[in-house]
């Protein structure tokens, strides 16, 4: 069974008893064991290992992982150290730049973003390579829309990042008036002009945090 290592295993701990997730299972048994797929196995809940569901603050969603070789690490929108970062998140950097300031990092790790809480999660959390999205509809979906409810309950303010159409289809499973959302174009070259540059929402996630009495994200990764 799944072991995280923290809050999550009792929070999940239904969904990966279900029979949807043994189903799922079953069907990364044989990905796995025949195509390359994406991240490692041992990457897939990453998300949820280095932000403990405590300590979420802000929610970026993505849709799957990257799916070129040496990518994917089990965070959205991450690179590990030394990859070349993909152009969607050079243009979140470049945004974070014009919104903070910050000056883009070498790396395209995101790793201390999470553990400074922000949860960085794909829709679906595994991909083969060289096809995108495809372990869309596999069952994924069911746990991370789990995920995100759970969050939604929580009484702490929270804030979600909903970056292009797939995130933003989420929006529903987001009811509880105390947090906020932000939505805005993704940020990959073919929409990062129709309304994601420009959102500022590194800052105005940081400013509603304070509002709320919560200490704000360091997104500068140099720190």
């Amino acid at each position: 069974m799944v072991h995280i290592g923290n809050s999550w295993d009792d929070i999940l701990r239904d969904e990966f008893r279900s029979d949807w997730y043994m189903k799922l299972r079953e069907f990364l048994k044989y990905e796995y064991s025949h195509y390359r797929v994406y991240p490692d196995m041992y990457d897939i809940f990453n998300a949820f290992r280095f932000t403990d569901y405590n300590d979420v603050k802000a929610v970026i969603l993505g849709q799957d992982p990257y799916h070129g070789a040496g990518q994917a690490h089990g965070l959205c929108f991450s690179v590990r150290e030394g990859v070349e970062p993909p152009p969607s998140l050079k243009n979140i950097f470049a945004e974070l730049q014009n919104d903070l300031g910050i000056a883009p990092p070498m790396s395209g790790e995101l790793t201390k973003w999470a553990q400074r809480g922000v949860l960085l999660l794909n829709t679906t959390l595994t991909v083969r390579e060289g096809r995108p999205q495809s372990h869309k509809g596999h069952g994924w979906e069911i746990l991370t829309d789990a995920v995100i409810r759970k969050l939604d309950q929580r009484r702490q303010p929270t804030v979600f990042i909903l970056w292009g159409g797939n995130a933003r289809s989420k929006k529903p499973l987001i009811t509880s008036p105390q947090h906020l959302i932000l939505e805005s174009a993704h940020p990959s070259p073919l929409s990062a002009y129709h309304g994601f540059f420009g959102g500022r929402h590194f800052s105005k996630t940081n400013d509603f945090l304070v509002r709320s009495g919560i200490a704000p994200i360091d997104w500068d990764l140099k720190n």
